[in-house]
Formats: C-alpha cells, sequence, structure tokens
C-alpha cells in the first residue's frame, strides 16, 4: 500500500494543507458524482469539505492559484491540458488511507497522475498540496479525522456497493468563497473511452 511520505512541517502547516480551507482558495478536481450514492452520506457526516460544497472528487491540484491570481489565459491553458487528456473510466474496488484519513482508490491511477503532473508542469508555483508529499496519491476522500472504529464501519458498509466503475470526463475548478465550495470553470476531456 503507499503512504505519501510526510516531510516535516509544522502540525498547523499540515493540517491546513491536508483539510483546511482559506477564502480565495482554488481547487481542480474530477468531480464522481457516480460516487455520491456510495459514499455522500459518510462524507457529510465525516469529510467537512462536503459540508462546505465539494462533491465527491478526485483531487488534480490543491491548492491551486488564489482565484484573484486565475486569470484567462490560465482558464484557457487548463482547458488545453484538458482538453488534450482523454476521459478515464475508472473502478473503485479498495479502500486505502492515510493517517486519520479513508479513500477509495481509483483504478488505474497512472493516467489521473499523469494530468496532475502536466498541471503542476505548467504552474509550477503551486506545487500539489504545497509540496508537502514527495507522492501524489489519486483517492476519493471518504471520511477524515476518524479513528480505527469508525473506518472499519465505514468500509463495512461502504464495501457493499463495491466495485463500482464510472467515467471521468471533466475537470472541475471550484473555489472557496464565503464558506462555500462554488464552480468558477469546467474542463472537458478529449473523447469518452468506450465502455469495456
Amino acid at each position: 500500500m503507499s503512504v505519501p511520505c510526510w516531510k516535516p512541517l509544522e502540525l498547523t502547516s499540515l493540517l491546513h494543507v491536508v483539510v483546511g480551507s482559506e477564502e480565495g482558495q482554488t481547487a481542480l478536481v474530477l468531480p464522481v458524482p457516480d460516487a455520491e450514492p456510495v459514499v455522500g452520506p459518510w462524507r457529510e457526516q465525516f469529510d467537512g469539505s462536503a459540508a462546505d460544497g465539494m462533491p465527491a472528487h478526485i483531487t488534480v491540484l490543491f491548492p491551486f492559484l488564489s482565484l484573484e491570481r486565475v486569470g484567462t489565459d490560465d482558464l484557457e491553458a487548463l482547458n488545453r491540458v484538458c482538453a488534450d487528456a482523454d476521459a478515464v473510466r475508472v473502478r473503485f474496488a479498495t479502500f486505502g488511507s492515510f493517517p486519520n484519513v479513508l479513500y477509495l482508490r481509483p483504478e488505474p491511477a497512472t493516467p489521473l497522475i499523469r494530468l496532475t503532473s502536466k498541471v503542476a508542469e505548467r504552474w509550477p508555483g503551486a506545487p500539489p498540496y504545497e509540496g508537502a508529499f514527495d507522492e501524489v496519491i489519486p483517492h476519493l476522500t471518504v471520511a477524515s479525522g476518524i479513528d480505527d472504529t469508525v473506518a472499519d464501519t465505514v468500509r463495512s458498509e461502504i464495501g457493499r456497493a463495491l466495485p463500482f466503475q464510472t467515467v471521468l470526463r471533466e475537470a472541475r475548478l471550484l473555489a472557496f468563497a464565503t464558506g462555500r465550495w462554488t464552480p468558477v470553470e469546467t474542463f472537458a476531456f478529449r473523447r469518452p473511452q468506450p465502455a469495456p
């Protein structure tokens, strides 16, 4: 199992990077609406970002540029990056965890890592998770700030709905403003993959 390599950071800084949202922050994510029936009730209870309007998703890059810095050139560049990427059929069949975080693993992960790399290369001043991790691990957070007992319960309940699959067809830029995540722009991928 891959676990991120933690770099030495002050605990408050680490919590800010992993959990916190600040006014004007943006995030580039891959919405996973087909996951909502499976993970939605658990995210509402155990993932603060869900209560703030963040949909079930796989993060491409967070934090991205502050909203005040996002310009037309950035939106056009994001559109080009996404238009050059194929839609990806992913399967969710297994769980993974970070310290106090339970997530679903999207498989295959390689196209998702490639997309994050392309975006990070284009905006080197906005490394994923502010550079807190040596490795980016694509994941769909189900619950955070939980203990092992809660994690076991969530695994058991969600496990009944696994596996499921979906096609990721777009990336979405969201901004945190007035305590909510709101859509800024959506970027379609080149084409959907055919059904298996």
